[in-house]
C-alpha cells in the first residue's frame, strides 16, 4: 500500500454539507505541512502516532499542541497552520476537507473552535465510526459524489456526538437538548423577522438564561450565531444561484438589501456582490 492517498471531490453544489479533498498518509518522520491557510474546514484524524500542530493566532503569536493518536485537530478557515510528524513516531492520519451550513454548525456543538482545535472523544466507539466513515470516503473516491456525501454526514453525525459527549458529561444533557431545540427553530426560521427573546421562547426558557447557556455550548451569543447562520446560507446562495443581492438578503431575513449588505461585509470584509464576483462556480445566466 502507498504511503499517501488522495483525492479530489469533483462536484460542488451542495449547499449543506459540501466535500472538497481527502485522504490518509503514514508520515515519514519529521514530515510538516505549512505554514498555509485554508479555505474550508480540514479535519485530520490520528491514527497511530504523535505530532505538534502549530497555530498563528496572530503575527508573532504561534500556539503549539501536542496531538497523539485518538485525538485529531481542526484546521479553520483562513487560519495559518503548520503541523509536523514527529521525529520517532510519526503519525499516520487521515483528513477531510468539506464545509457547509450543516459543517460550521455540527463543529460549534462539538466545541471545536480556532482557539480551541483538537479533536477529543469521549466515546471510543463513535470515535472509531467516524474514522471509519472517513477511510471509507477516502477509499471509495470512484463512487458517486452523492453517495460519498451520504457518508459525509455520518462522519460529521459521527464527529459530532463523539466530541460533544465530553461537553455532555460537563454540561448535562438537559442544555444540550435546549441548544437542540434552539438550533432546529434557527434552522427553520432565520429567513423570518425572529428576535433572541423568540428562539428563547422556542425552548422555554427566559433570554438571560437561555443566552448563558447558548454561550457556554455554542461559544456564541445567540445573536451572533445568528448572524453567522444567515451569512453562511447568503453566502451559497451568492455561489449557487443567479438571485439578485435583495432577493439573497430578503431570503435570508433581510428585507432591508442596505441592512443586509452590511451584515454580510461585517462577516466576510467585502460586499456580497464582491463576494459572488470572487467565488460564484460559473458566470451567472
Amino acid at each position: 500500500m502507498n504511503n499517501v492517498l488522495f483525492s479530489v471531490f469533483p462536484n460542488e453544489n451542495f449547499v449543506d454539507l459540501g466535500l472538497y479533498q481527502y485522504g490518509w498518509e503514514h508520515c515519514k518522520p519529521s514530515h510538516s505541512f505549512g505554514p498555509a491557510a485554508r479555505n474550508h474546514y480540514l479535519f485530520h484524524y490520528v491514527i497511530s502516532g504523535t505530532g505538534k500542530l502549530l497555530v498563528d493566532k496572530s503575527p508573532g503569536n504561534t500556539v503549539e499542541y501536542q496531538i497523539k493518536s485518538g485525538q485529531g485537530f481542526m484546521l479553520f478557515p483562513h487560519q495559518i497552520n503548520t503541523y509536523i510528524a514527529d521525529h520517532d513516531l510519526p503519525w499516520e492520519y487521515v483528513w477531510i476537507e468539506f464545509d457547509g451550513l450543516r459543517a460550521r454548525e455540527a463543529i460549534e456543538i462539538a466545541g471545536l473552535r480556532p482557539d480551541n482545535p483538537v479533536y477529543h472523544a469521549g466515546s471510543k466507539d463513535l470515535r472509531n465510526d467516524m474514522m471509519n466513515e472517513m477511510l471509507y470516503i477516502v477509499q471509495h473516491s470512484t463512487e458517486s459524489p452523492m453517495h460519498l456525501i451520504g457518508h459525509l454526514f455520518l462522519f460529521l453525525d459521527y464527529f459530532m456526538r463523539s466530541a460533544h459527549s465530553v461537553r455532555l458529561n460537563q454540561g448535562g444533557k438537559l442544555r444540550d437538548f435546549y441548544i437542540k431545540e434552539a438550533l432546529t427553530f434557527i434552522e427553520q426560521n432565520f429567513q423570518n423577522d425572529i428576535t433572541v427573546e423568540d428562539i428563547a421562547d422556542s425552548c422555554g426558557l427566559n433570554r438571560s438564561y437561555f443566552g448563558k447557556i447558548f454561550h457556554d455550548i455554542i461559544g456564541k451569543s445567540p445573536q451572533e450565531f445568528l448572524i453567522s447562520y444567515r451569512m453562511t446560507k447568503a453566502a451559497e446562495l451568492l455561489k449557487l444561484t443567479g438571485l439578485s443581492v435583495a432577493d439573497i438578503g430578503n431570503a435570508v431575513g433581510y428585507p432591508n438589501q442596505l441592512h443586509f449588505s452590511r451584515a454580510f461585509k461585517k462577516v466576510y470584509g467585502i460586499s456580497p456582490r464582491n463576494w459572488r464576483n470572487e467565488n460564484r462556480l460559473e458566470p451567472l445566466k
